[in-house]
């Protein structure tokens, strides 16, 4: 058996023609991280797209950035950290970061949502998860202003979120999971501080969540997904 990558370019394409579908509309608020893993996905298998296409995806990514800089997941929607990261992984993968509105305010509204104990918010909220450190460092790293925020104080909180097995919770005393994993580890490879990890201890407890299918899952005792494979 073979992939059919021609029949997967069409499956992907057809979720960006379906907007009358109750599915589409229920997703409204997440719309900007749905185009990224759609593009994201074309990208990775070589799928060419038309001038036209790439103007339309830029203008409508454009149109989701608010008034702090920050982008929402669709238009008229609150800014947040997860769709700032994907629009700027948006406009990365189309070749048009340079269309980015005031890429230093960006980075100032990324850097204003880090916490005194080196935390991230998501959003002006105030909601606390290491996902947000690794999104926080992505959209930093890409647009080249580390310096605004205090990385030592960002490592420090990752540390703080480091469990005993070696592996990573969403916060302090927060159980480990591979998907917080993925994200600690991204962030201290971003922060060049990777020297901060346990990595014999971390490496057993991944190596410890493949399962007798073979598969990988999350946490200990759960099935496996194949998302894990991806996150672990």
């Amino acid at each position: 058996m073979s992939f059919v990558g021609d029949a997967h370019v069409r499956f992907i394409r057809k979720l960006n023609e379906k907007k009358e579908t109750f599915e589409y509309v229920a997703t409204e608020h997440l719309r900007m991280s749905g185009l990224y893993w759609g593009l994201c996905a074309l990208d990775i298998m070589g799928t060419p797209l038309s001038q036209e296409e790439i103007d339309g995806f830029v203008q409508w990514i454009l149109s989701c950035q608010n008034e702090d800089a920050g982008f929402g997941g669709s238009p008229g929607h609150d800014s947040h950290l997860l769709y700032t990261l994907s629009a700027i992984q948006l406009l990365a993968i189309l070749g048009h970061l340079e269309d980015l509105h005031n890429p230093e305010r960006v980075a100032q509204y990324v850097a204003a949502l880090q916490h005194p104990d080196g935390s991230f918010g998501g959003d002006r909220w105030g909601e606390i998860d290491t996902r947000f450190t690794y999104c926080a460092a992505c959209c930093l790293g890409l647009l080249h202003h580390l310096e605004l925020i205090n990385v030592d104080q960002a490592v420090e909180f990752l540390r703080r979120c480091m469990n005993i097995d070696g592996g990573f919770g969403s916060c302090p005393g927060a159980e480990s999971h591979g998907g917080q994993i993925f994200c600690c580890v991204g962030a201290l490879a971003i922060f060049n501080r990777l020297d901060a990890l346990d990595q014999d201890l971390l490496g057993w407890w991944l190596a410890e969540r493949q399962t007798d299918l073979g598969g990988l899952n999350g946490r200990p005792e759960k099935e496996p997904d194949v998302c894990y494979s991806w996150w672990n």
